[in-house]
């Protein structure tokens, strides 16, 4: 099962979920404008990594004809951030884990989106990214640190800018775990702080899914 779901999350934005069971010469048919993704596939790149490459930018055009029948193509600038060169002040994220694929994309705003399937690994890696109030909030929940893992990705994306650092920069209030819910998230910046609501909710009972559209409030 491919495409597995389309949601509008706003007037100006929509979700998308793709269940990866394709070949990629498959994913490859899917693709408009195949000259111009051809240019920029990654080479080098195992099996399973080829086919999240290809499976994001087709669930990028899948959104992009919910909200818009303008031509584009997906570019990414310096800092690795996705984009339609032709729709300017669209905002587009994608993420993979796995099988799964995930992508958001708003005709107004920045994005951010991560996607991550729930691992015990989380916790041993969460001491290089969590600040000790973080930690402290997770304590053995594997669930939780997978997700203030996802959140921070999230807000990274979001900013789009390299070098900040996860567990001073980008941090997140404590929480109770639902099913689904809203996590509060700060960007600490030299000059500038900014608060953002980072929804999140399971796609499948084994995976995470975090995103925002571009909330901002300066603290």
């Amino acid at each position: 099962m491919p495409l597995h779901a389309l949601s509008p999350i706003s007037q100006t934005a929509a979700l998308g979920l793709w269940h990866l069971t394709e070949p990629a010469e498959m994913l490859w048919d899917l693709l408009p404008a195949q000259p111009h993704y051809l240019a920029r596939f990654p080479q080098g790149r195992d099996e399973l990594r080829a086919r999240q490459w290809l499976a994001g930018r087709v669930l990028a055009h899948h959104l992009l004809r919910e909200l818009n029948d303008t031509p584009a193509t997906l570019h990414n600038d310096k800092n690795g951030r996705p984009y339609f060169q032709e729709l300017p002040t669209y905002g587009v994220s994608l993420s993979h884990s796995g099988e799964w694929v995930a992508a958001v994309l708003s005709t107004q705003e920045a994005v951010g989106i991560d996607i991550e399937l729930i691992r015990p690994k989380a916790k041993k890696l969460a001491p290089r990214v969590l600040a000790e109030s973080e930690l402290a909030d997770a304590g053995s929940d594997a669930t939780k640190y997978c997700l203030y893992w996802s959140a921070k990705e999230t807000l990274y994306k979001l900013h789009s800018r390299r070098g900040l650092v996860f567990k001073e920069q980008l941090l997140l209030s404590p929480f109770e775990l639902r099913e689904a819910g809203v996590l509060t998230g700060h960007l600490l910046l030299e000059n500038s702080r900014s608060q953002h609501q980072i929804q999140y909710l399971h796609p499948q009972p084994d995976y995470i899914l975090t995103y925002t559209i571009g909330e901002i409030r300066n603290e």
